[in-house]
């Protein structure tokens, strides 16, 4: 099991050390990661809209969208197209057990370098594949590189940053996501009146992080935490000395060993994550990937040209929309960074709850009202949709985009985190998988009640997060158990209950041994 220290953004303790240029260098060069995976969710959607990629591999969907009178809502409703973005995602999800185990036994730097050489393997296949069946295969292999990738770089910056900035940093990889989607939207629009092979470009393009983050990961360090879990002590030290710009780095030292030592302890993390004390943060990391997926987002992202197409927009005015709302992405993401460590993290939801409640009813009033099977919506109308949905991304992106990963980072003990966090990384995919493979034959089944039933999700959420949601701001990570889950009206329990039963043995134990 990898051992992790990851400090909280609030209460902290402060080790000797700078932001050195070593550190940047090793984060920009893991963060490739991000960026691949953000090209990829924002890649997808984009070629999926493009007739040239459509008449190669998914000639029924393109002879259907030629038709005068097409179904608006039922145009792109085909599983074989849905399998092209879903089935990257189920690999993902094997991958990040598979990768969990690397992490530890191997390390973080050749966990990443195993994600870039899937990776381009996957984009290889994608780029030149002459039937469905090549690009499926290369879907497959893509999503072995996301797997590997989502486990291993946030791990590696979390452990790599300095204490101060690694909260920041953790939200971070999310920023690099939302910049690879801006940058398969640029891609997308920049190419799509090439023809025929400009879907080949976008798909060609996503090799480039991949590339970046294969031959840069040759020039950067292991972190600390890593060589010193598997035994390299001395040279973990050493790295640890050059990343920190300083040679009095003991405090920092003796607290990573402190970590292994006690991670070592726990030969069966996923036994003791079974038990009874430990289902408030494993609940909670879970349900927060399941919810972060049913806002819809993830549908919307990519599916954002097919979605502005079906709603009236040419194919290069969708293309061109979904870089605005790419845009609007990246920019909302620094207002999370920004804002919560100075306004707390249940703050920034259940705002973002409200915001996009309201986001979803409305495009599906309009859609419900104007939208009919045939035809396009008023050019008025489709211009509030593009808002709306700008609007919905935003509040995404500051909250339940960020919050998902970052909440579950910070509420697991040391001895079950890395374990718990594994939970988070399948649960997402396959939520993610789930949403990708159903959202078109939703849309065309349900048609705008798509839109509400995303949104009555987003109830669902915004209760939980009042309710059940405890505040983590500011409150040390060994000292979640004690100053959150066991202060809880709800999760309290948990504990209390376990100290009740310790209590009655004690009592029955007591008159015998007197």
């Amino acid at each position: 099991m990898p051992a992790v220290v990851i400090a909280n953004t609030g209460d902290v303790p402060e080790f000797e050390g700078r932001i050195t240029f070593n550190v940047i260098v090793c984060v920009v060069i893991a963060a490739c990661g991000g960026l691949m995976f953000g090209y990829d969710i924002g890649v997808s959607g984009g070629v999926t809209a493009m007739d040239d990629f459509l008449k190669k591999f998914f000639y029924e969907v393109w002879e259907r969208k030629q038709l005068a009178h097409e179904n608006n809502y039922c145009k792109y409703d085909n599983k074989k197209l849905q399998l092209f973005t879903s089935s990257l995602y189920i690999a993902a999800l094997i991958a990040s057990f598979i990768a969990s185990k690397t992490c530890s036994k191997y390390g973080r730097k050749p966990t990443m370098q195993l994600a870039s050489i899937f990776f381009i393997i996957g984009v290889a296949l994608t780029t030149f594949a002459v039937n469905i069946e090549m690009l499926i295969i290369g879907r497959l292999h893509l999503g072995l590189g996301v797997g590997f990738a989502n486990q291993a770089v946030p791990l590696f910056l979390s452990e790599l940053a300095p204490a101060k900035i690694r909260g920041a940093l953790n939200i971070s990889f999310q920023l690099f996501i939302t910049i690879g989607i801006l940058i398969a939207n640029v891609v997308n629009y920049a190419v799509g009146k090439i023809h025929p092979y400009g879907f080949r470009i976008s798909l060609g393009i996503a090799g480039v992080p991949a590339l970046m983050l294969c031959l840069g990961s040759l020039a950067i360090h292991e972190t600390p935490t890593s060589l010193i879990e598997r035994k390299k002590v001395e040279e973990g030290r050493a790295v640890l000395k050059k990343i920190r710009g300083v040679d009095n780095v003991d405090r920092e030292y003796d607290s990573i060993v402190h970590a292994c030592e006690v991670a070592s302890q726990i030969t069966q993390p996923y036994h003791k994550l079974m038990k009874r004390e430990s289902r408030p943060p494993l609940v909670i990391a879970i349900v927060m990937q399941v919810f972060q997926q049913f806002t819809g987002i993830n549908a919307i992202m990519f599916y954002a040209p097919v979605l502005f197409q079906t709603v009236g927009f040419g194919s290069d005015a969708a293309l061109l929309s979904s870089v605005i709302t790419g845009l609007v992405n990246v920019l909302s993401t620094f207002v999370s960074v920004v804002l919560v460590d100075r306004v707390g993290r249940r703050a920034l939801l259940l705002e973002a709850c409200v915001q996009m409640f309201i986001t979803q009813c409305i495009i599906g009033g309009i859609l419900m009202k104007d939208l009919k099977i045939t035809g396009n919506l008023p050019s008025g109308d489709a211009l509030v949709v593009v808002i709306m949905v700008c609007v919905f991304v935003a509040g995404f992106a500051w909250s339940w985009g960020p919050l998902g990963w970052l909440i579950p980072s910070e509420t697991f003990p040391l001895e079950t985190r890395t374990a718990g966090f594994s939970f988070a990384v399948s649960s997402n995919m396959l939520c993610t998988f789930v949403i990708a493979q159903a959202f078109l034959s939703m849309l065309c089944h349900m048609r705008s009640g798509i839109f509400f039933f995303f949104a009555a999700w987003i109830v669902v959420m915004g209760l939980f997060a009042l309710f059940l949601l405890p505040e983590t701001k500011g409150v040390p990570v060994d000292e979640m158990v004690d100053r959150v889950w066991k202060q809880h009206w709800f999760w309290k329990r948990f504990f209390n209950d376990e100290q009740a039963v310790e209590k009655r043995e004690t009592e029955m134990i007591r008159p015998h041994l007197i």
